[in-house]
């Protein structure tokens, strides 16, 4: 047992278990070392690259030579970075990671709700989304999904793996972990990354209304919230996600211009 600076005793808070075997198939995950994801990942996206239509190459060639538009959430999460060998920052987020994750009341509803929401952002999850779309059939907008899930997770875990900021429970003391805790650095969140790609390029691809597509990036951001509350990712790791998946969203958006005007996919 060890004391806080004002000499109170800190009693560290036992991880909430998931019973049963989706909880021994979230143990076996989170333990997975992150150079097998980075293998994992890169193995599925060269198999998705050698079965994907030849069209889909075309249209995702022409789409990428107008990155500009994302230069600027690039930008957003090279500072976002940086920022994190600020002590300033460093103090802020641990201010407002103990106060979503510790401060109130926590029933075990909500505990149970919170970690059944963090899903959406899950690899799971995105993938049974495209199987629904596929079935629709909708195969376009699942490629694209598939796609560009694969890239960001790649993504992530490069930027992970190169930044190599420890997870919130290594360094913080007494904090809930709701659910097993996952390994691997922290930032960026990926589960954030993933809900954001996913509201950007749903929103552009169904043409959604103001209302809707505000309600979609809400839907996003409470996954970010739920990262935080479960204990595993700091604010910024969670802003950081949200960025990196906005700008991959906006590349399937970039896509989609092209699938309409030039392949004339309705």
């Amino acid at each position: 047992m060890k004391n806080n600076q004002d000499g109170d005793e800190i009693k560290p808070i036992s991880e909430i278990e998931i019973p049963g075997v989706c909880g021994r198939l979230m143990h076996w995950i989170s333990h997975i070392r992150p150079i097998v994801w980075l293998v994992v990942t890169a193995v599925a996206l060269a198999v998705f690259v050698i079965v994907m239509p030849q069209s889909m190459w075309y249209v995702l060639w022409k789409g990428m030579r107008a990155q500009k538009y994302l230069m600027f959430l690039l930008a957003v999460l090279s500072l976002i970075a940086i920022s994190l060998i600020w002590s300033t920052g460093q103090r802020i987020d641990v201010w407002f990671f103990m106060f979503v994750n510790k401060r109130g009341q926590h029933p075990p509803w909500l505990d149970w709700v919170m970690l059944g929401y963090t899903q959406i952002g899950s690899g799971i999850f995105a993938y049974s989304v495209a199987l629904v779309l596929f079935l629709r059939p909708m195969h376009m907008l699942a490629y694209e999904l598939i796609f560009g899930n694969l890239t960001l997770w790649l993504m992530v875990e490069l930027l992970k793996v190169l930044i190599n900021r420890t997870r919130p429970y290594s360094k913080l003391e007494g904090i809930r972990i709701i659910g097993h805790r996952e390994g691997g650095r922290s930032f960026p969140s990926g589960h954030t990354s993933q809900a954001f790609f996913m509201a950007s390029l749903f929103a552009h691809y169904f043409s959604t209304g103001v209302l809707v597509t505000i309600l979609l990036y809400i839907v996003a951001a409470l996954v970010g919230v739920t990262r935080i509350y479960v204990g595993m990712h700091y604010p910024r790791d969670v802003l950081g996600g949200a960025v990196l998946g906005t700008a991959w969203g906006l590349v399937g958006v970039i896509l989609n211009s092209y699938i309409f005007s030039e392949l004339g996919i309705h």
